[in-house]
């Protein structure tokens, strides 16, 4: 995979700047807007279903995350998923917390079998659980997986005919054809919370401006994770951190990804 390629998708996204639709969790709300922002793309943050329908008919992807969840919010994400596969805008599901309680894994198993999924991001304890595999979540927390997570993305890619990314130290994402490691980021970047859904939220601005969903993912992945290694630079504390982040994805710029993206195809 070409890193100048995802240098150009950046660079695409900024000169498209699309707009993302979230219905997403009330915690990390403004984090997910305001990283939307700043990769170069338009959010909004609407979940009534009185007018989901219609907003994501303005977008160019839509982020579901369950990460405070009810069953209204399901509701409205099965009416604007619906509406996104008939008009085919792309849908990222965040699963969060999937594997820790029974709502959350089965909310999530019936979002990816009513909807046609584009992008399937989460952590591995919550995207092995929705493989069927053994995990251990604990809160929205992967405690830990028995199976590799390179094996579990393109297996659980292939079944779901979708792209699978699984954060951690090391990205791991699959459209089940090719696998491709991302080893840009921080530990810093799981010192708050907040920063997979941003991450989820960087995967929608990239799908609605890449029709090759594992490049859109991989892209993404890249970026925040290079910006991620520039903050750490500037902040060694938690939220100074955070704030150095904002300011790294914003500054970011194509020549910069291209240059330091750090990606390894999986043979």
């Amino acid at each position: 995979m070409s890193t100048k390629d995802l240098g150009k998708l950046l660079e695409k996204l900024r000169k498209e700047r699309p707009m993302v639709h979230h219905i997403t969790n009330y915690v990390t709300v403004n984090d997910c807007a305001n990283i939307t922002m700043c990769i170069g793309a338009a959010p909004v943050m609407a979940h009534s279903k009185d007018e989901v329908a219609e907003m994501v008919g303005m977008a160019g992807a839509l982020v579901l995350n369950i990460g405070t969840l009810d069953a209204s919010q399901i509701d409205s994400m099965l009416i604007a998923g619906k509406r996104a596969n008939e008009l085919k805008i792309p849908i990222v599901l965040d699963p969060v917390g999937a594997g820790a309680t029974r709502l959350r894994t089965e909310s999530a198993q019936r979002l990816i079998h009513e909807l046609r999924i584009a992008v399937l991001k989460g952590n591995a304890g919550e995207v092995a659980t929705l493989a069927g595999e053994k995990a251990k979540v604990r809160g929205v927390d992967s405690i830990g997986v028995e199976r590799d997570p390179v094996h579990i993305a393109p297996d659980l890619a292939v079944a779901l005919g979708t792209t699978v990314a699984i954060t951690g130290a090391t990205d791991v994402v699959s459209d089940g054809k090719h696998t491709v490691l991302v080893k840009n980021g921080h530990q810093l970047m799981g010192s708050f919370s907040g920063s997979g859904c941003m991450a989820a939220s960087i995967c929608g601005a990239f799908a609605a401006v890449s029709s090759d969903r594992l490049r859109g993912s991989v892209a993404a992945l890249v970026a925040f994770g290079i910006a991620g290694e520039n903050a750490a630079r500037k902040s060694k504390a938690p939220y100074s951190f955070k704030a150095a982040l904002f300011d790294a994805v914003s500054s970011l710029t194509p020549a910069e990804v291209a240059k330091k993206a750090r990606v390894q195809e999986v043979e």
